[in-house]
């Protein structure tokens, strides 16, 4: 599709609007430019989508249950319960991926015991390594 100038448009040459209309190009990418390079003058807001815990020493009082539970595909994960308000929720087995359970309920509540013991100790968030389902005997 081809672009047609009138020789003789508004009392300016085909060659003077053909300039204006890039200096007019010109000037909104440069703006765009100079407005996406600023940095926010606000500072940013926290992902409230994360999970948040509290200090290690805010859980030395609490009363740390857990409850096996059913998962995807017939298998098993746990809730951690912390003054009986849930805590944690676990239908997939940690640092896996995928989303199905242990399959076992022994090997949930394996787990469970340690993420109460890490949290315990203060370890926040209580992370489960690979290396330690295998000394669980909950992988190979």
């Amino acid at each position: 599709m081809a672009l047609r100038i009138r020789q003789n448009v508004g009392g300016r040459s085909a060659a003077e609007t053909v300039k204006s209309l890039a200096a007019l190009i010109l000037f909104c990418c440069m703006s765009m430019t100079v407005l996406f390079a600023q940095t926010p003058s606000a500072p940013a807001q926290p992902d409230s989508s994360a999970a948040k815990f509290l200090a290690a020493s805010a859980y030395a009082n609490t009363k740390l249950t857990y409850k096996i539970i059913a998962a995807p595909k017939h298998t098993y994960g746990y809730d951690v319960f912390a003054d009986d308000r849930l805590m944690i929720h676990q239908t997939s087995v940690p640092a896996l991926p995928g989303n199905e359970g242990f399959k076992t309920k022994e090997d949930a509540t394996k787990v469970a015991l340690l993420v109460i013991e890490k949290i315990k100790k203060g370890q926040m968030p209580p992370t489960i390594s690979i290396d330690e389902m295998k000394r669980l005997n909950v992988i190979k």
